[in-house]
């Protein structure tokens, strides 16, 4: 099984959209994030050619980074799902993980959370060693057990790179 996780795109600053009352979990991307987004998915396409999952936090700017995904790519499968919410752990998502059956996912998340995912994945401790920029991605393999410590790297890129890569 492959693992392609990625971060949220840009999204309204925190504590401007914070004034408007609203739940933070419904703060959008900018039109910025968008944009950018939308170039680096097209360079994201150009190296992972086939998603059979894509997965992304319930909160609105990771939903709305997937479906830039999915525009992208056209016709993913897509669920949202709590265990890329912040507040998830590791073993949370890893329960998850276990029970699906497609040969590559691509999940979409959040710092610090995503990257304490992928540092878990790789090592089985939750001490982060990577750090994902908004827009960025990482790609990881499982050739046997689904597991915390059992992942292999086989790519990190930051949103810069992705959008190269679409040029």
């Amino acid at each position: 099984m492959k693992l392609l996780l990625l971060r949220h795109a840009i999204a309204e600053d925190q504590e401007e959209f914070s004034r408007t009352g609203k739940d933070d979990r419904l703060r959008p991307l900018t039109a910025e994030g968008r944009k950018k987004m939308k170039q680096g998915a097209k360079g994201l396409r150009s190296i992972v050619p086939d998603i059979d999952l894509l997965a992304t936090s319930p909160l609105t700017r990771a939903a709305q980074t997937g479906a830039i995904v999915d525009s992208v790519y056209g016709g993913l499968a897509e669920v949202e799902i709590e265990e890329l919410a912040p507040e998830a752990t590791p073993a949370d998502f890893l329960r998850w993980l276990r029970k699906q059956k497609a040969d590559t996912i691509a999940v979409v998340g959040h710092e610090p959370s995503i990257s304490l995912i992928l540092s878990w994945l790789l090592t089985g401790t939750e001490r982060r060693i990577f750090s994902f920029r908004k827009g960025g991605a990482c790609l990881i393999e499982f050739t046997g057990e689904v597991g915390a410590g059992t992942a292999i790297l086989i790519w990190t890129l930051t949103p810069s790179q992705l959008r190269d890569l679409a040029d």
